[in-house]
Formats: structure tokens, C-alpha cells, sequence
């Protein structure tokens, strides 16, 4: 007879243990930890299979043939559209767009042929009839359903017949046969894998808005993102009209490509060719501007750096980044100090992105510490001159991949020099300038100095 003994769970990773502890002995988080029944079963039964296996050679590959949403900024970021029954996991920050892009997209998928059920648990059904409105997605096959009980939400599901389904969001949604408040932990898990077990079974593509917490991480149990087949995040300044979508897991495609969208008035606007709003006023540049190459999947992207280098006489110097990592800042701060002679521990620096684009990738740290050294020295670069290269703890600049793509887009926006490392020399119609270490390219790009 299968024996029923009590264990301690971690909501958010799984860990058990057999007594209470206040903190998580996997994921280290505090809190987590709640009483639950485990049944142990002595010996496993086989039991009728739901599908026959068959030889992989002989699987049906049509049934997960991809659709275009009607957005090719999204589709860049799915691997080239919707796959039937994938599940699909939003998040973003409130405000940020999110909803008017899903139906924008639940719009165009009725228009080419498809059915859509846009569930919303946050707003009436006449609030998202006036956002629709605004942004002109009608269709006749979008179908609208305010709630937030997960039985009316699958019922809805069984009477419209939908190919594709969007909650917003699935932390509003809860389901009566499980305590708790909706939004906790044990609610989201029982909502999201009664809707990808929905998804599966009538290979219906699922998408769910998910809440951010003030980290920027999906609210809920860590387990949700291993549940889902892809993870979308949704971001932008607040402050400004550009919107990034990113693919953080994808199991149908990679997970680096980066969708570009404006918000406008009428909704959010495709940006094919986002380049320019990443850079400042070329004409006349001023010191602690310097202009990079980045490579977000197979998209270059050309963004300048600003930074601002000022003496203080506070004891603990400012250290303010946007948009970049501020352990890179640290980096190069150390290494201008050691290896290039730069004196820095008494001066407070400011280093942003222009245009609210993140940048992570390494090939970016040769142009941040040009940039610094621009700011401390006063003297700006030369508006015409790109700066690629990935620089080490020795003050080595080391190379980086996609070179020559890299380059091909900075000569398509008028670039002619370029600053790059030493090695494979591509070849292309652009003045380039191998440097071994960050030293030597400090001395090129600021030999106009006094």
C-alpha cells in the first residue's frame, strides 16, 4: 500500500526537505518553504500510453509548421512565427506596451484566416474594445472574454475553438480547486499547467502576460519559465518611444534576436532599421562620445556611448551606468587606471546608452573606454570613427565575432574608420586601424590632444 508522509517544498526551485527551514538550501531564498504530502509508491505500474511510439523519421513535421503573426519584428524573435501548441510567456514592466502589442497581433491572426480568444483578467471587455479601436484591431474572428476563473476561461475555450489564445494576464487568473489568492505561487502553477495542457491538447498557441517584479524577473515560481516553450521579455525607457522585445528561451529557434517597435499614438510601429535612434547629434560631437557595433542574433546594431568623467570631493566617487552592466564599468575603470595611467578614484563617472538600448555584449568595451578617456581628457572623437573590440584585464583588445558585419553596417550609415582588433583583417572599402591593446587605441582615436 503507497505511504503518504509529509515533506517541505520550495515553491520556487522544488527542493524538499524532511523538517521546515526558514531558507531554501538550493536556491538560497527565504520564505520559500511549505508543507506538503509526498506519496511514495513501493513499485511503478505500467500503464496504457496515450500515443504509440514510432521511428522520428515517421513524425508528421506539418503539425508544427510555423505562421507568421503578422509582425516581422515578432516573428524575428519566435525563429519565424507561432508554433501550434507552444506556450508562449510575456513579461514586461506595467505600462510598458504589452497588451497592445498582443492585440495587435491577436488582430492580424484573425484577419489571416485564424480564431483568437483574448482573455483579459485585468480590464472589461469595453476597455480593450477602446484600445482596439485605437489601434485598429478589429477583426470578426477576435473574439473578447473578461475573466478571472480559470473553469470560465477554459469554457470559453471549448465554445470559440481558438488556434490562439492570450491571457492577460496569468497571475489575474485562479482556479477554485486550489487555495490561495490569485497571483501566488500555488495558483500560478496550477493555472499555467491547466492551460498548457489545454494548448497541448488541441495544439491551440497559447500566449500568457506575466507580471515583473522591481528586478525586472518574472513574478511567481522560477518553475513557470521551465514550463513554458518560450520566454519573452518586453522592455523599453518609459520615458521614450522605443520598445525591445527579446527571446530569453525559445525551444523552436534562438534565443538572441532582438525585435525593434516604436510606440506611437496608433499603437506600436515596426523598426527594421533601429540604428539611427541609437545615436546622438554627429555633427558637432562633444567629449565622452564614442560609437560601437553590436550584434544582437544576426542584427548589427550601431549605438554610441556617452560618458561623463567630473572631479569630486565627496570620499566615495559616483559610479552611474544606463543602459550597460556596471560591473563592465568597474572593469574598464580599473583598467584605465592600471594600465593606461588614467587617475580615476577621485572623480565621479556617469556612462549611459543613447536611446534607451541595453548594451551587454563585450565587443562594446573598447568604445566605453574611449569614451571615458575622451571625458577625462576633454577632447571628443572624430564623429566618423567606430570602435570594436572586446578589451581584457591586461588592457588587451581582443576579437569578436561578426566582424565584418559589424563594419558593413557602421560604412552603411557613413562610417570610414573604424578601430578594431588585431588579427583577421576583413575585407572591405573602410579605413581600419588594428590595435593590439586598449593603449594604443586610446592614442589613435585622441591623437588630436594637446
Amino acid at each position: 500500500m503507497a505511504k503518504v508522509s509529509t515533506v517541505f517544498r520550495c515553491t520556487e526551485c522544488g527542493w524538499s526537505a524532511p523538517k521546515w527551514v526558514g531558507r531554501c538550501g538550493e536556491c538560497q531564498a527565504w520564505g520559500s518553504v511549505t508543507e506538503g504530502s509526498a506519496q511514495r509508491s513501493g513499485n511503478a505500474r505500467a500503464t496504457q500510453v496515450t500515443t504509440p511510439a514510432m521511428p522520428i523519421g515517421e513524425v508528421d513535421v506539418t503539425l508544427a509548421e510555423r505562421r507568421s503573426t503578422g509582425l516581422g519584428e515578432f516573428d524575428r524573435v519566435l525563429g519565424g512565427g507561432l508554433v501550434p501548441g507552444a506556450v508562449i510567456l510575456m513579461a514586461g514592466e506595467p505600462g510598458v506596451g504589452k497588451s497592445t502589442l498582443l492585440l495587435d497581433v491577436a488582430a492580424r491572426w484573425a484577419r489571416s484566416g485564424g480564431r483568437t480568444l483574448y482573455v483579459s483578467g485585468e480590464e472589461s471587455a469595453s476597455q480593450v474594445r477602446l484600445r482596439a479601436d485605437r489601434i485598429s484591431a478589429i477583426a470578426d474572428t477576435l473574439f473578447i472574454a473578461a475573466e478571472s476563473d480559470l473553469a470560465a476561461v477554459l469554457s470559453h475555450v471549448e465554445t470559440t475553438e481558438p488556434n490562439l489564445l492570450i491571457v492577460d494576464s496569468v497571475q489575474t487568473i485562479a482556479s477554485p480547486d486550489v487555495d490561495g489568492a490569485a497571483g501566488g505561487v500555488t495558483q500560478i502553477r496550477q493555472v499555467t499547467a491547466a492551460l498548457i495542457n489545454a494548448a497541448k491538447a488541441r495544439a491551440m498557441t497559447t500566449v500568457l502576460v506575466g507580471h515583473v517584479t522591481k528586478d525586472g524577473n518574472v513574478a511567481g515560481p522560477r518553475a513557470l519559465e521551465h514550463l513554458v516553450d518560450v520566454v519573452v521579455h518586453f522592455d523599453g525607457d518609459r520615458h521614450g518611444p522605443l520598445r525591445l522585445v527579446r527571446a530569453v528561451k525559445n525551444r523552436f529557434g534562438p534565443c538572441d534576436e532582438l525585435g525593434c517597435f516604436e510606440l506611437v499614438d496608433e499603437g506600436l510601429k515596426e523598426l527594421p532599421d533601429p540604428s539611427g535612434m541609437f545615436l546622438g547629434n554627429r555633427v558637432d560631437p562633444a567629449s565622452g562620445t564614442a560609437v560601437t557595433v553590436t550584434v544582437e542574433g544576426r542584427r548589427p546594431l550601431v549605438a554610441e556611448v556617452q560618458a561623463l568623467v567630473s572631479p569630486t570631493g565627496a570620499p566615495q566617487p559616483r559610479r552611474v551606468t544606463s543602459g550597460l552592466d556596471s560591473s563592465r564599468i568597474a572593469m574598464m575603470l580599473g583598467v584605465l587606471e592600471r594600465r593606461a595611467g588614467y587617475r580615476l578614484a577621485d572623480h565621479d563617472c556617469f556612462v549611459a546608452t543613447v536611446g534607451g538600448v541595453r548594451l551587454t555584449e563585450p565587443a562594446t568595451d573598447l568604445a566605453i573606454a574611449c569614451a571615458i578617456a575622451s571625458s577625462v581628457r576633454d577632447v571628443p572623437i572624430q564623429s566618423d570613427i567606430l570602435m570594436i573590440g572586446e578589451v581584457g584585464l591586461s588592457g588587451d583588445v581582443r576579437s569578436v565575432r561578426s566582424l565584418e558585419r559589424r563594419l558593413l553596417e557602421g560604412q552603411r550609415l557613413g562610417f570610414r574608420h573604424a578601430v578594431i582588433p588585431r588579427g583577421d583583417r576583413p575585407q572591405i572599402d573602410m579605413q581600419l586601424t588594428e590595435v593590439p591593446d586598449v593603449m594604443t587605441a586610446l592614442r589613435t582615436v585622441l591623437k588630436n590632444s594637446n
